[in-house]
């Protein structure tokens, strides 16, 4: 077994444990912001497992740390950390319903397809650039949500369709991917 296998092969690494620290803090995130109210200590603790999310992908990516557990904890952590916030903005906000609803379809069909992928070609696949880009402008309008109290309904409107913009752009890539994966008309690359 070459070293590449064995690093892939690790449960019990960095940036696994800060995907799970990100898990943890999903449930202090809702009870402060929906129960407490106190949307600004919730904001900073979003801010802080979106800079774990980044973390754990440069000590993945730079000391040899990435691991088929961590490109399926990474993304469980950053998509329910994403779904329990847009979650907890519906009820300031009623138009976060359509970036929650049509995260939840995505992350569905996506994870279905992506576990079905994995089961043909035994390939875990991590998320390219445009995924990085569309969980960007989420976390970005989320935040935006939180801590301008009063924002005006045409910025957090446009907020709002930016997001989902790239939130259908991002299906429509990985979605198609996967489908010609699952058809045999396309190849994983080896990465």
């Amino acid at each position: 077994m070459n070293s590449e296998n064995k690093t892939e092969n690790k449960i019990l690494t960095i940036p696994n444990l800060l995907s799970l620290f990100r898990l943890i803090l999903i449930p202090v995130i809702i009870w402060l912001y929906w129960f407490r109210k106190d949307y600004f200590p919730a904001g900073v603790l979003l801010i802080i497992s979106g800079l774990t999310d980044l973390a754990d992908g440069y000590i993945a990516r730079h000391f040899n740390a990435v691991s088929n557990v961590g490109k399926i904890l990474d993304p469980i952590a950053d998509k329910l950390t994403q779904a329990a916030m847009l979650f907890c903005l519906v009820t300031r906000f009623p138009l976060m319903a359509a970036p929650f609803g049509f995260l939840v379809i995505k992350e569905v069909f996506i994870g279905t397809t992506g576990l079905l992928m994995i089961r043909k070609t035994g390939k875990v696949v991590g998320a390219d650039f445009h995924g990085k880009v569309a969980t960007t402008l989420l976390y970005a309008m989320m935040i935006l949500h939180i801590f301008w109290i009063d924002i005006p309904s045409a910025v957090s409107a446009v907020s709002i369709l930016i997001c989902l913009v790239s939130m259908a752009f991002t299906l429509l890539t990985y979605g198609s991917r996967n489908m010609r994966v699952l058809q045999g008309q396309e190849k994983l690359d080896e990465k």
